[in-house]
């Protein structure tokens, strides 16, 4: 019986597979606090509990992506321990406010397989989900991660690609805001901008100015601090050999270096409600510096609220590119210099 965990190939994987992942983590203030210290995020309702409890909520919550590392870490063991890439997100939906304090565990169900052309690899298509210790639902979400296989010969049945939303209806989101919330004692000083939902126009595209530079130490400690072990991110050893020759800075540390930045533009979009879909366009090593821009692509009202609505941003974020001239899409691929592009739905104040 062998007692320690190689972690999942390819060949190892069927659909409708159940995944209940391992160690569940209770969050803490020191949590909070090194998150802060990683991405320098400024959002006023996660970093002040006086603000928080102004509008309804029983404390500052965690920041969303906070939550969503936690559970995606949990996956890692099972799902991407072998990865060679995560290749992208879909259906996102942030369910219920997290406060220190509440500890979350994880499962997985596989929805999909797929060798690649290569035949070296698959790509493993998860549900996954995030829950607290009243087992209620805190996140959701689909991802997609290429994987090793075991045995590169083995031939792999009963592929399937699942159909995926191009993105969460309007109409579903707001799930996560209390029931007691009320805009009506919103500082908007506090916050650190006086614009508000109708304030933004689809199509406006807003430079975040500012660039934060990774060092090696910052994503090593985001990777242990979220207990990601995938052999790309933290192990020079088997990585110094590999494709790049050195390790990958985690996708997730993007994503919330990309919502830090936007701070300045977005300041108050206090709450990631959804994410509709996201890609790792190419990889970020340390010693280079992030700098993003966004575009808002929609604005709709929330069902029964007349004090908050919703915008559907789309953010870039670059490798040692400022984004003045907004590089994006081009054609069938991308600037040079993008490394995320990531499509998600933020609630602001009306």
């Amino acid at each position: 019986m062998s007692k320690t965990n190689p972690g999942n190939f390819f060949e190892d994987f069927h659909i409708g597979q159940v995944l209940n992942h391992a160690t569940p983590r209770t969050v803490t203030e020191g949590d909070v606090a090194l998150y802060t210290a990683l991405y320098g995020s400024r959002f006023a309702v996660q970093s002040s509990d006086a603000f928080a409890r102004a509008i309804g909520y029983e404390r500052n919550p965690v920041d969303d992506l906070l939550v969503f590392h936690i559970v995606f870490g949990k996956t890692v063991p099972d799902i991407s321990l072998n990865a060679v890439a995560n290749l992208g997100y879909a259906d996102c939906r942030f369910l219920r406010p997290v406060y220190p304090g509440d500890t979350l565990r994880a499962r997985s169900e596989v929805i999909g397989l797929k060798e690649t052309s290569s035949g070296k690899t698959g790509v493993v298509y998860v549900r996954s989900e995030g829950l607290n210790q009243r087992d209620e639902l805190v996140l959701s979400y689909i991802r997609w991660v290429m994987v090793r296989k075991r045995d590169e010969t083995s031939q792999i049945t009963g592929q399937v690609v699942p159909d995926l939303p191009s993105a969460v209806a309007a109409a579903d989101l707001g799930t996560a805001l209390p029931a007691s919330l009320d805009i009506s004692a919103w500082d908007d000083q506090l916050a650190g901008s006086t614009v508000r939902w109708q304030d933004y126009e689809p199509g406006e595209r807003i430079d975040h100015m500012d660039g934060m530079t990774v060092e090696e130490a910052e994503h090593m400690l985001a990777t242990r601090l979220y207990q990601n072990t995938a052999k790309v991110h933290f192990n020079q050893y088997t990585e110094g050999t590999g494709r790049f020759g050195r390790r990958l800075i985690y996708g997730g540390h993007v994503i919330s270096l990309a919502r830090a930045l936007s701070f300045n533009g977005l300041a108050n979009a206090f709450h990631v409600a959804a994410i509709n879909g996201g890609r790792h366009v190419a990889p970020l090593f340390a010693g280079r510096t992030v700098f993003a821009w966004s575009e808002i692509r929609d604005r709709q009202p929330l069902a029964g609220r007349e004090d908050v609505g919703a915008l559907r941003v789309v953010t870039y974020a670059t490798s040692d590119r400022p984004c003045a001239d907004f590089p994006g899409r081009t054609g069938d691929g991308y600037a040079e210099g993008v490394i995320l592009e990531l499509d998600y739905w933020l609630v602001i104040p009306r």
